[in-house]
């Protein structure tokens, strides 16, 4: 029980945590903008099943980690350049994303006809979670190979893991309503989106853009964002009122 007063071990567990709901975010988001394409009685499920894939998810890489960490070994190079397992599952998963945030602005933009079958509806719900899936995978990795470099002790890792998909399952919810409340959002998501796709790719190919800089901008956009709501609802106000 000496765990329970060393200073060390919560401080660990506490930047641990807060870096795992810092690299969330964008699991978050992508979950909340794929299951937006869904009839609202199934994305509260679609959200549960994929934040709860990705806490398996996490959990099964840790139980691994020395199969983690030889994932960072090369594998095979073409001229001077080493790739690794990890750089693979990186650049895909960010082509992936690139290409799946790049086809969401397009229906949102033109949009789509939508069929009422119930054998697709089936198979849209099929597919959403299938592509919450890949990319819980690509987000994991991330976020457990940065765990392992911080610290060793597995259960600090297993809590803060635990934790921060805690925050993310509630977080999910919220972002999920306010993005189907608020249709412009839903595009400065996928603009975050096509970040950290571009951020992914980068890494795989070993050109590593710090995740503040990307977190700064999404920060940013989002604050005037909020600026620009806020002034639309102001004007709302203002016209009803008026016509009172």
């Amino acid at each position: 029980m000496d765990w329970i007063s060393n200073p060390e071990i919560w401080g660990a567990l506490l930047t641990l945590t807060a870096l795992e709901i810092v690299l969330g975010i964008d699991n978050v988001i992508f979950i909340s903008v794929v299951a937006e394409r869904l009839p609202e009685d199934q994305r509260a499920r679609a959200r549960a099943i994929g934040l709860g894939g990705a806490l398996v998810m996490r959990l099964v890489l840790l139980a691994g980690i020395a199969w983690i960490v030889g994932l960072t070994a090369p594998v095979f190079s073409v001229f001077a350049f080493e790739v690794s397992w990890r750089d693979l599952i990186l650049l895909v998963g960010g082509l992936f994303l690139l290409a799946k945030a790049t086809m969401e602005i397009h229906k949102t933009v033109e949009g789509e006809d939508h069929d009422g079958d119930g054998r697709t509806a089936a198979a849209g719900f099929a597919l959403v979670i299938g592509q919450i899936m890949v990319l819980d995978l690509v987000f994991s990795l991330d976020s457990i190979i940065t765990a392992v470099g911080m610290t060793t002790h597995l259960p600090i890792m297993v809590a803060a893991v635990i934790i921060a998909v805690g925050v993310m399952f509630f977080a999910a919810g919220m972002v999920g309503e306010f993005i189907s409340r608020h249709p412009t959002t839903k595009m400065l998501a996928l603009s975050f989106l096509l970040l950290v796709g571009i951020a992914l790719v980068a890494d795989g190919l070993h050109f590593h853009i710090p995740r503040g800089y990307l977190y700064f901008a999404i920060a940013f956009s989002a604050l005037v964002e909020a600026f620009n709501l806020a002034a639309s609802a102001r004007r709302r106000r203002m016209r009803a009122a008026a016509r009172a």
